[in-house]
């Protein structure tokens, strides 16, 4: 399950915004702006729609394969970041429908993306390494590498704060454009509720 499926099956169950300041000075030394999706993940139904119910099954599907990983999201950014001399992160997904479950991490190294899968129970890389060159990307997704690669703070450090701020487990990360800025977007399972934070790091506003 990607970054992106959970944003948006995240808006399709749960319907109550709420805005929370995170200061990344907690973890790294410089402010960061956040902002939080919250509601309870094992309630009634919140549509009719078979569509809806499926996608809320599978939420709670994937949530629950994810409580038993041994490894957290935060360590299968590390393990994939040291498979590359200066690789950063810019995308990593829990995947509870692989046998067996893995991380799914994106890595960005000078001008190439790494493409890994980390066990979730044991940390080990499984499966063999993709790399595609940042050349080949369409322009929004080199442009938010290129930026990606220019600031100070990275994506595990999102993770950090996003966890902090929800006292909650991340279980995917990844970067969005929002009005034009550069944003980490956390999804964290914190007790039953699915939360999404969204950080903007300083600098991404100047640099595009």
């Amino acid at each position: 399950m990607t970054t992106g499926r959970l944003r948006k099956l995240g808006h399709r169950m749960f319907g109550t915004w709420l805005l929370a300041i995170a200061l990344l000075s907690l973890l790294v030394a410089s402010p960061a702006r956040a902002i939080a999706t919250t509601d309870a993940a094992g309630g009634a139904p919140l549509q009719n729609d078979d569509s809806a119910q499926l996608d809320a099954q599978a939420v709670r599907r994937e949530i629950d394969s994810f409580r038993a990983a041994q490894i957290s999201l935060r360590q299968a950014v590390a393990i994939a970041e040291a498979q590359h001399a200066g690789a950063t992160a810019a995308d990593i997904s829990f995947d509870g429908g692989a046998d067996p479950a893995v991380y799914r991490v994106k890595t960005v190294q000078r001008d190439r993306v790494w493409q890994h899968a980390i066990n979730a129970a044991t940390g080990e890389v499984t499966g063999g390494e993709a790399a595609l060159p940042l050349a080949m990307l369409d322009d929004e997704d080199r442009s938010n590498l290129v930026v990606l690669r220019g600031l100070r703070h990275r994506l595990s450090d999102a993770v950090r704060v996003a966890e902090h701020a929800t006292s909650g487990r991340a279980i995917s990360g990844g970067l969005t454009r929002e009005r034009g800025r550069l944003n980490f977007v956390i999804v964290v399972v914190s007790g039953a509720d699915l939360k999404e934070v969204i950080l903007e790091p300083p600098g991404a506003a100047r640099k595009r």
